[in-house]
């Protein structure tokens, strides 16, 4: 079993690899009745599709989803949906060259090792193609939570980039879909694209470091110890390709703070209990506070580069590998839609799990 599925009540499985006729995902657990087009699923794939600026790989492809199943006339129908996304712009040959070598810090020699075979062009599955067919699944999941909770709102940004860092006082989320980094200082573009420039040209790559917030979740979602919201959180963030680290709220910061620093105080507000501030990021025991969820996850640099690598083939011979193709200088800046698709598909999966259990009643307060 090789563990395509993610989720509980609202589940997707992706197929497909980086260079097959095409990938995409099952998606199960969606209510019927809840408005979903071919349109609406296509807006959160072009904020991920590849070749939109000089920053990403220049592959070409158009992402276009088709609804293959579980909607008829404009609404779920209750049952699996199944979408599914050609490609149409593989250029296999360029990964001739490492058909029996490993590319290092790449998913190579982990595939061959466990498997004893892999389709090399492109990574197969270990790309980051794959994340095309979760920003799909998390546009539906997306559709969904606008019915069931239309305040909630999932917004995800870059913090950092290599030797490059957001100044937090200058954070502004609307600025977020203007530019290609999806970065929240509008200012501070021109010094990220060039800093990126300078990494590309010298046949480099750089790391990332992404943040997801989630604002207008209600309280009481997840489940003390075995299915706790963060833990589900960051699962789901880890599983995106190339993610080294997760935390939530303050994460390894909060190793430094006492306990008066870190305790986010309460009173009591006009609609009910108001925290002070929010160290915990918004969830508390593993179930959500109501207050805006962070998560904030690293993503390492993309593997496949020009830059001549030591490493070893299939008959144990050291070899030095050249990556050919086309790839991103910042993996991380793609995976900004995917994060934010695979935070709905979280809530939803959570919100889901919630009604079941407790009918969305909740203890009182004053």
């Amino acid at each position: 079993m090789s563990y395509n599925t993610f989720g509980r009540e609202f589940r997707f499985t992706t197929w497909g690899e980086s260079h097959g006729p095409a990938l995409g995902a099952t998606v199960d657990g969606v209510p019927p009745g809840v408005p979903l087009t071919k349109d609406y699923i296509q807006r959160f794939m072009d904020r991920r599709r590849p070749g939109t600026s000089k920053h990403t790989t220049q592959r070409r492809e158009p992402d276009q989803v088709r609804i293959l199943s579980g909607v008829f006339e404009g609404v779920t129908t209750g049952t699996s949906i199944q979408l599914m996304i050609e490609n149409t712009d593989q250029r296999s040959k360029d990964y001739g060259d490492i058909a029996t070598s490993f590319r290092p810090g790449h998913a190579d020699i982990t595939y061959h090792l466990k498997y004893g075979v892999r389709d090399y062009r492109g990574g197969g599955r270990s790309s980051a193609r794959e994340t095309a067919a979760r920003v799909a699944a998390g546009a539906v999941a997306q559709a969904v939570l606008g019915a069931l909770v239309p305040d909630l709102k999932i917004t995800g940004y870059m913090v950092q980039m290599g030797a490059m860092h957001l100044d937090r006082a200058r954070l502004d989320l609307s600025a977020v879909d203007d530019n290609p980094f999806f970065l929240p200082d509008a200012d501070a573009v021109q010094a990220w694209s060039d800093y990126l420039d300078g990494i590309r040209k010298d046949q480099n790559s750089v790391g990332a470091a992404i943040e997801v917030c989630v604002q207008g979740c209600p309280a009481g979602l997840g489940a003390p110890v075995y299915a706790k919201l963060d833990t589900d959180l960051a699962a789901a963030m880890m599983s995106i390709n190339a993610v080294k680290a997760v935390e939530i709220g303050e994460g390894m910061a909060s190793a430094a703070l006492t306990g008066v620093d870190n305790a986010d105080e309460i009173r009591m507000g006009p609609d009910g209990p108001e925290f002070l501030s929010n160290h915990a990021g918004g969830i508390l025991g593993g179930i959500s506070t109501g207050q805006d969820i962070v998560v904030r996850f690293a993503i390492k640099p993309t593997s496949s580069i020009t830059t001549p690598r030591r490493s070893i083939n299939a008959r144990g011979e050291e070899i030095d590998v050249i990556t050919k193709g086309r790839h991103d200088p910042c993996v991380g800046i793609r995976a900004v839609p995917v994060a934010e698709a695979m935070a709905a598909c979280v809530i939803l999966d959570h919100l889901l799990m919630d009604r079941a259990q407790t009918g969305g009643v909740r203890g009182q307060i004053g």
